[in-house]
């Protein structure tokens, strides 16, 4: 016999055990994109303690859609090793471009990090940060119901050592703490540059290079390392997203 209050119970009673465990963390990363699915799966396969708020339904960002809603993705010749990391399949189109499902990427992301230990809520949105000694050190939740709602409904507060914007093309996080520090960013104009139009080139290798901190305790990878720092757009190459998701991890473990 089924009974239904006992399926309720289950997914109510397994769900809240693990949002309290991740009230405290090491790691937040805001974005459950190619980039943020990445750089938590390094991180948690480290033993790094990771949680990662998505704020929409499904995780991948733009990845699921691939471009203009074909579902396949490019990715260039210095990223094929992150690929097989994940056990992504891919064909080579021409020499240094390979071909990869967008959903079996998708999903291949997100099963590794999963399994690696990233705890992941999907529809929850960071709507603002704590800062305390001139430092971001955790962030404030709600649901994204609520926000589309125009609910008033009190957030709660999550700590973690260091958070990373991993939100795409808004880069939310980084855009809260410019409004809230008085643009104090780690930018040339202490704001956030916003970004270029596009160029595929420059902005991989710009994404990459412009993975790091943008405020104490925050960081930046992917598109939203693009947005904050002033880089242009891609397009449906995610070779660089990967990149920068691993270089982010990389350089959290150096710090913490």
């Amino acid at each position: 016999m089924i009974e239904e209050t006992v399926i309720s119970k289950a997914i109510v009673q397994t769900y809240l055990n693990e949002l309290l465990e991740s009230v405290e963390s090491d790691i937040i990363i805001g974005g459950g994109g190619p980039s943020g699915l990445c750089a938590g799966y390094y991180l948690a396969k480290k033993g790094y303690k990771v949680v990662i708020f998505e704020r929409a339904l499904k995780l991948g960002g733009g990845m699921p859609g691939g471009g203009i809603m074909f579902n396949r993705i490019v990715v260039q010749e210095g990223a094929r090793e992150i690929l097989d990391e994940f056990d992504i399949r891919c064909q080579e189109y021409q020499s240094g471009y390979f071909v990869a499902h967008s959903l079996e990427a998708t999903a291949a992301l997100a099963d590794k990090a999963l399994k690696a230990g990233a705890r992941i809520y999907n529809l929850i949105m960071i709507e603002d940060v704590m800062v305390k000694d001139k430092r971001v050190s955790g962030v404030v939740i709600n649901w994204s119901s609520v926000e589309m709602s125009k609910l008033h409904v009190d957030p709660i507060a999550f700590q973690s050592k260091v958070v990373i914007d991993a939100t795409g093309h808004p880069c939310e996080i980084a855009r809260i703490v410019e409004k809230k520090s008085g643009g104090n960013l780690l930018t040339p104009s202490g704001k956030v540059e916003g970004e270029k139009s596009m160029c595929a080139e420059v902005a991989e290798q710009f994404t990459v290079r412009n993975t790091k901190e943008a405020f104490p305790n925050l960081y930046v990878c992917g598109m939203a390392s693009n947005a904050v720092f002033g880089g242009p757009r891609m397009g449906p190459i995610f070779g660089g997203m990967l990149l920068s998701g691993k270089k982010v991890a990389e350089l959290i473990m150096k710090k913490i």
